[in-house]
């Protein structure tokens, strides 16, 4: 009798874990009303770009009358978005929240989280969060390595920036924006390559403006911009005055990013290659004008002869 009942209460408890089985892999068959879904990270609302608004986007099934609500991180709703609305099925569908709370006031920076109700039955608390962030960056620091930018092929000048929360750097001339950077660090340096859309700038003295726009795309305003000042050259001659008997040689020490340049002395001219350039005096004392140039960008010495 005993054995029976063992056996019996065996059979039951496998029939009862067979019947689960199938219940659940049957449950796992059946779809989600609700797929597709896809929410914006960042929210910045003003940003005045792409993220002064969150977007919930998703698909249904079938048609259902649909409530969208933000809610904070303590699960309290701050805005319904959308309230009782029927929407079609598949789509997909946008649901756009620009930071607003019901009660009409912005909401204050953090996290929060789209949950959908379908139909007043069922709720889906998407597991997505929405960073609310309204602070611009700002730069507490900014310093260029180098005064005087030699431009060419490959040179730039680096500029050294702290910044209060990570961002990327952004570098203006003016109110042009000339470089954006990649990395979003408090501390690092960016580099400008003495180029305006994509095109270099003549030589001259620049003043540029350091700003920062962080990952929701605020942006340090005008106002809070650090200046540095840069010396955009293309050639240089050193010493700038040389002082030489009539018809004797003397050198220049040349720092140009270019391969070849063009001198003028007198009457004199030709080019050269190599940071030193070797030259000889007019035998008639005098002040003269040494001129360099490359690419139509010019610098002088002044050589002074005097009678030997």
């Amino acid at each position: 009798m005993q054995r029976v009942l063992t056996t019996v209460t065996l059979l039951g408890l496998l029939v009862a874990t067979a019947a689960a089985f199938v219940i659940t892999e049957h449950l796992k068959l059946i779809k989600s009303p609700l797929y597709g879904t896809l929410v914006s990270k960042e929210l910045a609302p003003e940003c005045g770009c792409a993220n002064r608004v969150a977007t919930i986007k998703f698909r249904l099934r079938h048609p259902a009358r649909v409530t969208v609500a933000i809610v904070d991180a303590s699960d309290h709703t701050v805005d319904t978005v959308k309230s009782d609305v029927l929407f079609s099925a598949r789509g997909p569908h946008h649901v756009g929240w620009d930071g607003i709370t019901d009660a009409g006031t912005r909401a204050p920076d953090g996290a929060y989280s789209p949950w959908i109700t379908l139909d007043g039955r069922r709720t889906f608390k998407l597991p997505n969060r929405i960073h609310l962030d309204t602070r611009p960056p700002k730069v507490l620091a900014a310093t260029r390595l180098k005064q005087v930018l030699l431009a060419g092929p490959g040179r730039s000048v680096a500029i050294s920036y702290t910044l209060s929360k990570p961002a990327h750097a952004v570098v203006y001339l003016g109110s042009h924006q000339v470089v954006l950077g990649r990395k979003t660090r408090l501390h690092d340096k960016i580099k400008w390559a003495g180029k305006v859309d994509g095109r270099p700038v003549r030589a001259g003295r620049y003043v540029l403006s350091i700003g920062a726009q962080d990952i929701a795309g605020n942006m340090t305003p005008a106002a809070g911009r650090m200046n540095v000042i840069v010396f955009v050259r293309y050639i240089e001659v050193t010493p700038e005055r040389i002082t030489v008997p009539s018809g004797k040689g003397f050198r220049v020490h040349v720092e140009t990013a270019a391969r070849r340049y063009a001198w003028r002395l007198g009457r004199r001219h030709g080019d050269h290659r190599g940071k030193l350039l070797h030259l000889r005096a007019p035998t008639t004392p005098g002040t003269y004008r040494l001129v360099l140039e490359e690419n139509g960008q010019t610098t002088t010495a002044a050589v002074q002869v005097r009678a030997k």
